[in-house]
């Protein structure tokens, strides 16, 4: 089975200032130890950045939308941008993977109830394994839960998913095995 990490919209609008995700130094932390992880077993690297022409702080090239500073990107990584909450939703997404034979997912970032979720279940239902790093996603406050209630809600919906199959897991970043 041949892997990959996908890291989502893990950028600057997201990660400092007045709408950064609930334990972000931890989350981005725990993304970069599975960045490296990644790489040392030889598995690729995905970044997906979300745009949107009428928001500033998602605007293409602005600084909000690039990557978060101090992020383990390089160069080489692919990069994918979107417009919409699902990752593969008229990018190149999907026909990349498929060009390098990946049929397993390692999923992580933001915002947990947004664009993690709707890009998990759209690669389960293009036929992808997903692994979800339970504790390398998360999000804000919605003025109903808390950003901590929002990601374990959504650890526990994927947890006990079986409508796909046995296709889904969800598992602390320390637990997942890359190769």
């Amino acid at each position: 089975m041949a892997t990959a990490l996908l890291v989502i919209d893990v950028q600057d609008s997201l990660c400092a200032g007045a709408f950064a995700a609930h334990d972000i130094d931890r989350v981005l932390a725990t993304i970069n130890a599975s960045i490296v992880r990644a790489r040392a077993a030889g598995v690729p690297v995905l970044f997906v950045q979300h745009e949107q022409d009428n928001d500033p702080l998602f605007r293409f090239g602005s600084p909000g939308w690039q990557l978060a500073s101090g992020l383990l990107a390089e160069p080489e990584d692919e990069r994918v941008r979107k417009t919409t909450p699902d990752a593969f939703n008229d990018t190149p997404l999907h026909a990349l993977l498929q060009a390098r034979g990946i049929d397993r997912l390692l999923v992580c970032g933001l915002q947990s109830e947004f664009c993690v979720d709707t890009s998990v279940r759209r690669a389960l239902s293009l036929g992808y394994t997903v692994e979800l790093l339970a504790d390398a996603h998360s999000t804000l406050d919605n003025g109903v839960l808390t950003a901590a209630q929002i990601s374990a809600h959504h650890n526990e919906i994927f947890a006990n998913m079986t409508s796909f199959g046995p296709r889904i897991h969800v598992r602390v970043a320390d637990e997942v095995v890359f190769h």
